[in-house]
């Protein structure tokens, strides 16, 4: 089975189209600069619409310790997501005694971790074109198939460029168990469509039983 993570919810309709999708995940975006920030009281108000239901993630860029104090203390998150250094992760988990995913850039097969520091699971996607004013959420995709192969030292999501059209394909070329999207279901630039969410969780899971099958065969 693919796990799916619907990243950068900021509002009810597309919170409540992963839900019902049947999105694993639900990412919540604590970055001002994004175009799908959320303030902790939103995302709060957003989790509340539903009680248990798909993980709660919650993503941050370099944080200060307290930024992520001041985000528990209002949405209850499964997950902490950072962007920097390996050396902050255990400091963050030992802190929060949460799991924490750690994002990763990929161009080449060079980058691709093999020792990635102390975390939960790894997020990989695109490097962010040199204009980019933020470490994830460009819609710039890589070549999956270089992940073919490549022996994980974690459990990982596939994430970048990801749309209903191709996340199929990224499945089969990557070997990739879990997917994150975001750009990928939205209708302008950061606001969700909830067709299109229904649209990628049911094409990412469908994905996933045809590769179940073939395996089996």
């Amino acid at each position: 089975m693919i796990g799916v993570k619907i990243c950068g919810i900021n509002d009810p309709a597309g919170f409540d189209a992963a839900v019902g999708a049947g999105a694993d995940w639900i990412g919540f975006v604590f970055f001002p600069p994004s175009p799908r920030f959320v303030t902790p009281h939103a995302a709060a108000s957003l989790s509340a619409r539903i009680h248990g239901g798909p993980l709660r993630v919650g993503l941050f860029v370099e944080p200060a310790p307290d930024v992520i104090a001041e985000a528990l203390d209002r949405v209850g998150l499964d997950i902490l997501q950072i962007y920097g250094a390996a050396e902050h992760l255990p400091a963050i988990r030992d802190r929060f005694g949460l799991p924490v995913w750690r994002a990763f850039g990929i161009s080449r097969p060079d980058d691709l971790p093999d020792d990635p520091g102390l975390s939960g699971a790894l997020v990989l996607e695109a490097k962010p074109p040199a204009e980019a004013d933020r470490p994830g959420g460009n819609g710039a995709r890589f070549d999956w198939r270089i992940l073919r192969g490549w022996q994980a030292p974690l459990p990982w999501l596939l994430a970048g460029g990801l749309t209903p059209d191709n996340v199929a394909t990224a499945i089969e070329e990557a070997g990739a168990r879990a997917v994150d999207v975001s750009s990928g279901v939205e209708r302008t630039r950061g606001v969700k469509d909830p067709a299109m969410i229904q649209a990628f969780v049911r094409a990412a899971k469908a994905a996933g039983i045809s590769t179940d099958r073939s395996k089996r065969c």
